[in-house]
């Protein structure tokens, strides 16, 4: 009866162990020093992934094609406490892309992590131009919502907050030995690659 005890207080302490670890709780700034490079950061999922790698300690540069966009975005995160700069880019344009690294080389001496938030396909072109309008119409088109949560088989569409927190850990040491893995973050949905 002891010996089960004891298990069990050792099994409670690896768990809070584990909880902690991936809540963040147990190391601060797991991604201090870093220079992350996020392009289209500046709303939705991107702007989400910036200001988790920001708060976990990273220096970010934030971009979009819309100054305006970058101030109103650098604005909202550097009023939170967090190192962030941001420059207009164009994914879709090489000379913006250039002009984005460089900056980032320039403010931070280099760049560690790159999150490119950059849809191209090859039979197409660049579809930044055409998500961003897509994405509005289908996430603010509640009869639509509903008709795709029932056809993914979930119960609510994610949040962009929801998928910083894996790029953030997937940037960080934690993740050293993780390779080729594909991690959807989907809420459950069915999926394959």
């Amino acid at each position: 009866m002891r010996r089960a005890g004891l298990l069990l207080a050792l099994s409670g302490r690896a768990w809070r162990s584990v909880r902690m670890a991936s809540s963040g709780m147990a190391r601060r700034d797991p991604l201090a020093n870093k220079v992350a490079l996020v392009t289209a950061s500046t709303d939705g999922i991107g702007f989400a992934i910036a200001r988790r790698l920001a708060q976990d300690g990273a220096h970010v540069v934030v971009s979009s094609r819309k100054q305006q966009n970058v101030d109103r975005a650098v604005a909202t995160l550097q009023g939170e406490g967090l190192s962030v700069t941001g420059t207009v880019c164009h994914v879709g344009k090489a000379e913006d892309r250039e002009r984005l690294v460089v900056t980032a080389v320039s403010l931070h001496g280099g760049i560690d992590i790159l999150v490119s938030n950059a849809a191209i396909n090859p039979f197409f072109g660049n579809l930044m131009d055409v998500t961003e309008e897509v994405w509005d119409k289908l996430w603010k088109d509640k009869e639509r919502e509903e008709s795709i949560k029932e056809i993914m088989q979930i119960k609510r569409i994610g949040k962009p907050d929801e998928c910083a927190g894996i790029v953030s850990f997937l940037c960080s040491e934690d993740a050293s030995y993780i390779t080729g893995e594909t991690v959807v973050v989907g809420g459950g949905t069915p999926s394959r690659l």
